[in-house]
């Protein structure tokens, strides 16, 4: 056997790397510092393995790609048609050779336009014993933007169909900030605690701060995903790693204001109200405590799920459910199946594994109370967050509530087990090494497979983004490269052995860009790290806008921060993210601390410390050439100066970082560690590492003037 297709052989074969670009798995890339590295073939076979394709060696390989070959004839259409508005796409049609067809689009609205067969001289081929013939029809031009069927009727057979989404060529921005840029603040709900908290931030706490911010001139409030995570303790702390992303953490809700709470008796109130005295004793802990928290609010919310509901509540209930369908109730199924059986769910009960299973349909049965409670917790909840974005609105705010996408979700989750056909099986999403996390990143998700969000017709990406468009007047989308390439891990290696895989970026982007047009928002899309070539371009001509942080945006040396003004218009400008100390923090070198302190860092600790003072260093030049800073600057001088610095990019949206409002210095989370650090457990706390609270933050001098003089920036480079 030849040596190049052993498969202990590190070499990939010819064979297995035309397999691997076929499936759109990178095969070699330029690592963070312009290495050029060529990918093992056993992380391309584990790889390809995940997406269902046999590579024991080169002859199945080549089986491979011949039954990859002629996939497309084995089926009459496409699963789904992207295009874009004015777009003309011809749609091939597989058919016995010789057999009459006839086809049109089904519109939204019932309406059925002719779509014409178009000239397409290719020779059939017999496929699976059938000799079988490629014809082609052109979708028309004026096909409005939505979600329509194509549809294809064979002479004595039964209609054939395939969606067809049509999206906006471009996402355009609302008017106001079309004419004005617009800042506003950027906060993890659930360090921002008052006093009527239960431990945690709420959607009431949300509202609180969105109305107290328009109040100072802000627009928007960007908060932290708030998916589902576990209804059972221990609760995932990252809001990163979510059990399903199509549905909300109840963790959220703020019980009093919970609807018919006033049918309540008397000893109901009484048991509410212990367990609010409870829940707010944790708001004077130094860290957050999701289970406590969660443990007093879930008792709470079953008295009063089990209450008295109105009429009209009660039918907003029903509509809720009827319009959320079967995904709601797998989801519902399957907090209640944790709370019977535990987590995680992988060692539930084999007959537990199928949500299609006759097993989970008596469970489902037998725990019908529980199913609905957790159906009413996602409207309950759901409601609350629209209603904070509302409210922010209301105040004055012109985008209101800006809610961030995770890239994925939790291995044994809801989403997984629900959909597991899904998600590709033994390998996990991360990111290759970079400056700031050297060893690379394994975020313990598995990804969606590509081609099985194909067959979907993207409906699990529309309606996880439909799910939170409700509640928001933009969104967030982490690591928004994730739509055009994803970095797997396969099980047992490191974050170094992995590679990228291709998603259909064009089809991702569509249906993100009509939902948001749909929703009339705007997209904030997280492009940090290795970018590949175009996609910044790719993202503007799309109308989404990219990110640009502060400690970031550096010359070609590396250390010269870049001047504003150069910074991209389609973009939110930051000071600092979640990654990084609040701006105290890191200029006080909090993050090297942190990372020396538990390992993480891969070079040498005095050439860490120079190059970091150095990029500082540069930073405090810079603001003091721009004369907004004077030689005696204190901490929060600095700070103050670096939001004027970045007041002076065109980019439309600028981010003040809550934290920064009262001089936090602590990393909210720190890459590449799990219970190493209390990552997305520290509540908002001052210089002196203090908790505070809401009404702290609200009453601070420090941070009214941070606010006051980024207002007056923002707006003095307004145009008349």
């Amino acid at each position: 056997m030849p040596a190049d297709s052993t498969a202990t052989d590190p070499r990939p074969s010819a064979t297995l790397l035309e397999l691997a670009g076929v499936f759109g798995v990178a095969t070699e890339y330029h690592d963070w510092t312009g290495n050029h590295v060529q990918v093992s073939a056993d992380t391309i076979r584990a790889v390809l393995t995940a997406l269902g394709v046999v590579v024991d060696d080169d002859d199945s390989a080549r089986a491979a790609l011949e039954d990859h070959a002629t996939a497309a004839w084995r089926r009459t259409l496409p699963p789904v048609v992207v295009a874009r508005e004015g777009w003309t796409p011809t749609v091939l049609i597989h058919l016995p050779h010789g057999q009459e067809f006839t086809a049109a689009v089904r519109l939204e609205d019932g309406t059925t336009v002719s779509a014409p067969a178009v000239e397409h001289l290719v020779q059939p081929r017999p496929i699976d014993g059938v000799l079988t013939g490629e014809a082609a029809v052109a979708l028309p031009g004026d096909l409005p933007i939505g979600y329509h069927l194509l549809e294809v009727s064979i002479a004595g057979g039964r209609p054939q169909t395939a969606e067809v989404i049509v999206a906006p060529n471009t996402l355009e921005l609302p008017d106001s900030l079309a004419q004005q840029r617009a800042w506003g603040l950027a906060a993890q709900v659930y360090s921002v605690r008052s006093e009527r908290s239960w431990g945690l931030g709420d959607a009431a706490d949300l509202a609180e701060l969105g109305t107290w911010a328009a109040g100072n001139g802000a627009d928007f409030v960007l908060v932290n995903p708030v998916h589902a995570a576990e209804p059972i303790a221990p609760m995932e702390p990252s809001p990163y790693l979510p059990t399903s992303r199509r549905f909300v953490n109840p963790i959220y809700i703020r019980v009093e204001e919970v609807a018919d709470i006033g049918y309540l008796g008397a000893a109901e109130r009484q048991l509410i109200e212990w367990h609010a005295d409870d829940a707010r004793r944790l708001n004077e802990f130094d860290f957050l405590d999701r289970d406590a928290a969660w443990g007093a609010k879930r008792a709470a919310l079953r008295a009063l799920h089990r209450g008295q509901r109105s009429g009209r509540h009660s039918r907003d209930f029903a509509a809720f459910c009827a319009r959320e369908g079967q995904p709601l109730t797998d989801f519902a199924t399957w907090c209640a199946l944790a709370e019977k059986y535990g987590l995680p769910a992988d060692q539930w009960p084999t007959q537990m594994q199928d949500p299609r299973s006759d097993a989970v349909a008596d469970a489902r049965t037998q725990l019908a109370e529980e199913v609905d409670f957790h159906c009413w917790l996602q409207w309950v909840v759901q409601d609350q967050l629209a209603s904070a974005h509302r409210e922010a609105k209301a105040a004055g705010m012109r985008v209101g509530v800006v809610h961030d996408i995770a890239v994925g979700v939790h291995p044994n989750g809801a989403e997984v087990w629900a959909g597991p056909e899904l998600f590709a099986a033994g390998v996990s999403v991360g990111a290759p090494p970079d400056d700031y996390n050297q060893l690379g990143q394994d975020w313990s998700q598995p990804p969606w497979r590509p081609d099985r969000l194909e067959q979907e017709a993207y409906r699990p990406l529309r309606d996880m983004l439909r799910t939170t468009l409700a509640m928001a007047g933009g969104l967030r989308i982490d690591h928004i490269l994730g739509l055009f390439r994803l970095w797997w891990i396969p099980r047992g290696m490191k974050p170094t052995e992995g590679t990228y895989v291709r998603y259909d970026h064009e089809a991702m982007i569509s249906v993100l860009v009509l939902e948001a047009h749909r929703a009339g928002a705007v997209v904030v899309g997280e492009d940090l790290g290795t970018v590949a070539p175009n996609v910044r371009d790719y993202l503007t001509d799309r109308g989404l806008l990219g990110t640009s942080v502060l400690w970031f945006e550096r010359q070609q040396d590396g250390r010269t921060p870049r001047p504003p003004s150069s910074y991209r218009r389609l973009a939110l400008a930051t000071v600092t993210v979640h990654d990084l100390p609040p701006t105290a923090g890191y200029l006080q070198g909090e993050h090297l601390q942190v990372r020396r302190r538990l390992g993480l860092l891969t070079r040498d600790w005095s050439q860490e410390v120079a190059e970091d003072s150095a990029q500082r260093d540069a930073m405090v030049t810079a603001l003091r050439e721009a004369g907004l800073l004077g030689q005696d600057a204190s901490i929060k001088d600095i700070v103050e100066a670096l939001y004027v610095f970045l007041a002076a990019a065109p980019s439309r949206l600028l981010g003040v970082s809550v934290n920064d409002l009262v001089g936090d210095v602590r990393t909210i989370n720190q890459p590449g560690t799990n219970d190493e650090y209390p990552n997305w457990r520290l509540p908002i706390s001052g210089p002196d590492r203090t908790p505070l609270l809401l009404g702290d933050i609200m009453r601070s001098r420090r941070g009214k003037k941070l606010l006051q003089k980024v207002n007056g920036a923002v707006r003095a480079g307004e145009p008349d």
